[in-house]
């Protein structure tokens, strides 16, 4: 049931918007405050889905009303309520955030219309919301190992910046969730997070990929298309195993790391982007610039930043969180009860050896759940989980 408060000064108006409101649908539930301060009061303590405020108020007016929700609740849309003479103040609120006004006398139309819009609005990023925290928690790291700390630590000191970030570990260790957590947790973060897996794009067509191309500049260029760059303008591009990016494409990100700006293939003008690049290898991209396979420029232009992300068998006090994290997600996928694993077969998976890291024990997990008995004993593990 949507909820509506009416600020406004003037009794008469109060009621009759009131009114409006309530009788075009009856599941609005309108509540109202007669100043400012009473409407700021009433918004700390309740949720509201949209809030109707005049301007010309005494004590506190409505642009001040209109500053102190964006810093209290900025998800709450604003619609502004002005007389004939406020058109400049009424402009200006929308520079503020507001999400429109209405003039007085109301047209009823053009009232009901930005209520309508202005609801749905509320209901979009109340669900993108939701659905953030549900992507956000895909990439949850698991684990309280001093390693994991450290990462955690420093996402939290690096994020908020545009530092660029190399990431380095072996395969299967987790290196997307540190680069998906520093997107999160960055002021980038409502716009896209673009990954690019650099190991699984031909050399030849990584250029094409990453900065898009014109029509007829190879045979298969039939039409213009825009890189993965462009894709990302404004938030972030993750270039996954960048260690197996050829020359002539390093040169190009080189370029775009420096200058903010790419050059589609086959044109001649350049495209000015905004992007944050975070990469990440499983290769020593030292011992590959010393062999003449990495350019040295753009290992120090990526290395802003270091995050090393350790192997499994560097951090073991952490397997019994990731067997419950990956026993409850299975379960989730499934739709199947969750299995518990006996302290028996804690400890002998904590033993493994696990060359494929975090994601070899995801796999044996599921294999345990699907195979095992109701608690994953002992012998479940010794006779399903042998490599």
């Amino acid at each position: 049931m949507p909820k509506i408060l009416v600020i406004e000064d003037e009794a008469a108006i109060r009621r009759v918007l009131s009114k409006i409101l309530s009788e075009e649908n009856d599941t609005y539930e309108v509540d109202e405050a007669e100043d400012g301060f009473q409407g700021v009061e009433k918004i700390k303590a309740e949720d509201y889905d949209l809030v109707l405020c005049d301007i010309k108020m005494p004590k506190m007016d409505g642009i001040e009303v209109l500053e102190a929700v964006k810093k209290i609740k900025p998800e709450v849309p604003m619609v502004m309520i002005s007389g004939h003479g406020d058109l400049e103040t009424a402009v200006n609120t929308m520079r503020l955030g507001a999400f429109d006004y209405i003039s007085k006398p109301p047209d009823l139309n053009r009232l009901l219309n930005t209520v309508r819009n202005a609801l749905d609005r509320k209901q979009l990023v109340v669900e993108n919301k939701i659905l953030k925290k549900k992507v956000s928690k895909n990439y949850e790291m698991i684990g309280d190992s001093d390693a994991i700390n450290h990462i955690k630590e420093m996402i939290d000191k690096v994020a908020p910046t545009d530092a660029r970030v190399l990431i380095t570990g072996p395969n299967g260790t987790g290196k997307e969730l540190v680069a998906h957590q520093l997107h999160e947790k960055s002021n980038r973060s409502s716009n896209a997070i673009v990954e690019v897996n650099c190991a699984a794009i031909p050399s030849e067509l990584i250029e094409s990929e990453l900065f898009g191309h014109v029509k007829g500049a190879f045979t298969s260029a039939v039409k213009d298309r825009a890189g993965k760059f462009e894709a990302a303008n404004g938030g972030t591009i993750f270039l996954d195993e960048i260690g197996d990016m050829s020359l002539p494409a390093q040169a190009k990100v080189l370029r775009a790391l420096q200058e903010n700006l790419i050059q589609r293939v086959g044109a001649d003008k350049d495209i000015k982007v905004d992007v944050r690049v975070i990469a990440a290898t499983n290769k020593d991209l030292k011992k590959e610039i010393e062999e003449g396979r990495f350019r040295e420029d753009l290992y120090h232009r990526l290395a802003v930043i270091l995050i090393k992300v350790p192997a499994l068998n560097d951090r073991r006090s952490d397997i019994p969180q990731l067997l419950n994290h990956f026993a409850n997600k299975i379960a989730e996928e499934q739709g199947s009860a969750v299995k518990t694993f006996s302290d028996k077969a804690v400890k002998l998976l904590q033993e493994y050896d696990w060359t494929g890291n975090i994601r070899e024990l995801r796999n044996v997990v599921e294999r345990l759940i699907i195979l095992g008995g109701t608690e994953i004993s002992e012998s479940d593990v010794k006779m399903f989980a042998s490599k």
